[in-house]
């Protein structure tokens, strides 16, 4: 029988080649069809259904932060069901005039034994065929389950070393994080030293963020730890903040602005076009009139020298222009919140809060934590 075993070469050559594309293979791929993208489409679709009826937002965003450590070890599984099932169909049509040949049920479950290198006994190959397919099989199983071991390190190191420059922002710019927090904290005494020295690190974590998230774009869907902070608001934030730095001063940050918003701008374009998510250019204002006002109020009373022209304000436009369809298309397709370009009213941030403080009334907001704040 020729069916079965084209069938079962069918769904091995596929699964085989989509574990290779989504965990050996370290770039990009331009195929738009693909079983693990269509996979994650379907799956990702109902989950944010389901999160848009939860109104709490923490509640919304722990269930959200299931999906990518979730949704790794389905794929898993499907990927071992249907090499099972690959197999299966292999052994079935194997033996075509055989007539102690075993139906269809029983030589998936003599793949499964095999894939698992269980060794039962109760069910074994017979003929020379069989026997290099279960040799074959138990060998692809021990790989399998290599390949599984070695990848979710990767994955949490990616997550992780994502993470702590994220953490670290939180006490550089709010939480959310925000370009009037991240520039007014940085004001006065040594502050554009730290600010150039903050830039160049975003460019280069920016950069890192871009070459895993495109190699692994699963870790795109993993949570922060925290509701009010997410990758993608910790770079619309250094987006923000370089584009009004570029457009409207001259100060010594500028040059190194420019290449972090080149960098970050490449980030988010490139990883929406890894989602396929089309950039939005009817997007809403970010930073209406009145919002501009006030922070061009804050950071001139702060310090900040900058330009308030009609040429300054266009060239500001222009630039937001080039990143925020992208941002916003990305928070739509991830469901992240992005952040204001400067808060309506004052939030504390995360470092000065704690789920003990909460418990016990203790908040931490004395004569310290004053002083750490009079000297951002």
């Amino acid at each position: 029988m020729i069916v079965p075993v084209v069938i079962g070469l069918c769904i091995i050559s596929v699964i085989l080649l989509e574990a290779f594309e989504t965990i050996i293979l370290p770039r990009r791929v331009s195929r738009r069809f693909r079983l693990t993208r269509a996979f994650y489409v379907a799956l990702w679709a109902p989950t944010k259904a389901i999160a848009r009826l939860i109104r709490s937002a923490k509640a919304r965003e722990t269930f959200l932060s299931f999906f990518g450590p979730l949704s790794l070890l389905i794929l898993f599984g499907l990927w071992a069901a249907s090499l099972i099932f690959g197999f299966g169909f292999l052994y079935y049509g194997n033996t075509p005039h055989d007539p102690t040949r075993p139906s269809l049920e029983t030589c998936f479950y003599l793949s499964g034994t095999t894939f698992f290198t269980l060794g039962l006994g109760d069910v074994t190959p017979h003929t020379s065929p069989e026997r290099i397919l279960a040799i074959f099989e138990s060998g692809l199983g021990f790989g399998f389950l290599a390949m599984i071991i070695s990848y979710l390190p990767v994955i949490y190191q990616a997550f992780s070393k994502r993470e702590v420059t994220i953490v670290l922002l939180d006490a550089r710019a709010g939480s959310p994080p925000t370009a009037a927090e991240l520039l007014l904290r940085h004001a006065g005494p040594h502050g554009l030293d730290a600010l150039l020295i903050l830039f160049r690190d975003w460019e280069h974590w920016s950069a890192e963020l871009l070459e895993s998230h495109i190699s692994y774009p699963v870790v795109s869907y993993f949570r922060s730890q925290h509701t009010n902070e997410s990758w993608l608001a910790a770079l619309a934030a250094i987006l923000d903040s370089t584009a009004l730095l570029i457009a409207t001063s001259d100060n010594p940050c500028s040059r190194q602005a420019r290449l972090t918003f080149a960098m970050c701008r490449h980030t988010v374009a490139d990883l929406a076009q890894v989602f396929f998510a089309k950039p939005r250019p009817d997007c809403p204002d970010r930073l209406p009139p009145e919002q501009y006002a006030r922070l061009y109020t804050s950071l001139e009373q702060a310090g900040y020298q900058l330009r308030n022209d009609e040429a300054s304000k266009c060239k500001l436009k222009e630039l937001r222009d080039m990143y925020e369809p992208y941002l916003y298309a990305l928070a739509d397709f991830l469901y992240v919140e992005l952040p204001p370009w400067i808060l309506a009213a004052h939030i504390t941030d995360d470092w000065k809060t704690s789920a003990w403080g909460r418990i016990s009334g203790f908040t931490g907001r004395g004569h310290a934590a004053q002083d750490i704040e009079e000297h951002f």
